[in-house]
């Protein structure tokens, strides 16, 4: 029996399986006959954007809820090495590894969180990359509202003054309240750049540094961490900040696993893919999402975004099913990209383009941006198998509305 093999279950490799799923019905082939194989070290989809929010409780979804009605079989298991030569994947589970062949493969196993060696932080720092380690980080912060009153108890320092980072750090007032860290609590947003968002540009980052000043997070720019242990971080400027809450915002990579294979990657470590979201350089293999660059609209390569991840995972899901049975594939285009930036109580900031212009900003985006954290990047959740091989169709949503 032939098998399509999905790595990953982000929203590239769930959305990948899904439109897998759907296009195997529509070239009327049953489940029986050509195998979805889903392979993700946790077994369920984690919606990895809100694992800076302070409520958790509804960002990871199991997998079989989502992949059981539509035919789709998956495996809880790491992913240790991919065989292209062989083809091939070897996984490790509980009972041990395990070769799993394959016709065709979609990698989807995204990007993770950049780790310098620096002394201290591997043991003492905190991050949000994962649903575990967001979950990790609230119990430390639970922990932490039980302890007596001391600087370093409520002072949090987020490093990496980016996406992330400015969204760690604009709910961590939230997030102490939540903990019930009382007292003079401190959010020190660290960052090596001179500025805070190098990425948004001139029109966006006084937005974001308006959002900080009201919410009273202060900033340290222009320097780097030297070390960092369970009751302070060491700046390179020698400054020693009291604290027993290090959060690591500091870059993204893609997946190791893109390294290993025997192709040329960017400087993020991705796979270049075609419009078909086919791995260049490589036979029957399929990239989308975090682990893959594509030129999506001739000019402007991917980012690293559940923006792109999701329709790159519907048209790798749809041709890679339309490749193994000989229909005709279709092209990814997109031409328009926003961004919707989360600056906690004080609202959101909406840019448009890639020059990211000011959209909205405040209360307004905030609507737009629990739009999309909230409903448009879930997957239909009440098992309707017709809602789930629609949600998969390969088309691409319009920008999210706002009201200016």
């Amino acid at each position: 029996m032939p098998r399509v093999l999905v790595l990953g279950a982000g929203f590239a490799g769930l959305w990948a399986a899904l439109a897998a799923a759907r296009k195997r019905e529509e070239v009327g082939v049953r489940a029986a006959d050509t195998e979805i194989l889903v392979v993700d070290r946790n077994a369920y989809h984690n919606i990895r954007v809100r694992n800076y929010e302070t409520d958790l409780s509804d960002v990871a979804l199991p997998l079989a809820g989502l992949l059981d009605p539509v035919g789709v079989k998956h495996m809880a298991a790491e992913i240790e090495a991919v065989d292209t030569a062989a083809r091939q994947v070897t996984v490790s589970t509980g009972a041990g590894k395990q070769a799993l062949a394959y016709d065709r493969l979609v990698l989807t196993t995204g990007s993770e969180l950049v780790r310098p060696a620096i002394p201290g932080l591997a043991i003492h720092g905190f991050d949000v990359d994962t649903y575990a380690a967001a979950i990790e980080l609230d119990r430390h912060l639970a922990a932490l509202g039980k302890q007596p009153p001391s600087p370093a108890r409520t002072t949090v320092v987020v490093v990496g003054a980016g996406f992330t980072g400015i969204e760690v750090a604009t709910e961590m007032p939230d997030k102490l309240a939540r903990a019930g860290i009382t007292g003079d609590r401190r959010v020190i947003l660290i960052d090596h750049n001179p500025v805070v968002g190098a990425t948004f540009g001139a029109h966006g980052r006084p937005v974001i540094n308006e959002a900080l000043s009201a919410l009273g997070v202060e900033t340290r720019l222009g320097v780097r961490v030297s070390a960092v242990d369970a009751s302070s971080i060491t700046l390179d400027t020698g400054d020693i900040i009291p604290t027993k809450t290090v959060v690591w915002c500091a870059g993204m990579r893609a997946s190791p696993l893109a390294a290993a294979l025997p192709v040329q990657r960017d400087k993020l470590g991705r796979l270049a893919v075609d419009h078909f979201m086919r791995a260049e350089g490589l036979v029957d293999m399929f990239a989308a999402g975090d682990v893959a660059a594509c030129l999506i609209d001739g000019t402007h390569p991917t980012v690293m975004s559940c923006q792109f991840a999701r329709p790159m995972g519907r048209f790798a899901g749809h041709n890679v099913m339309a490749d193994l049975h000989g229909a005709a594939m279709l092209p990814l285009d997109i031409d328009w990209y926003v961004t919707v930036l989360d600056l906690g109580p004080w609202g959101a900031l909406y840019t448009t383009g890639w020059d990211r212009e000011v959209h909205t900003t405040g209360a307004a985006a905030k609507a737009t941006k629990q739009i999309i954290n909230r409903q448009r990047i879930y997957p239909p959740r009440d098992g309707d198998r017709a809602a789930l091989l629609a949600a998969a169709a390969p088309t691409i949503q319009a920008a999210p509305p706002t009201k200016k």
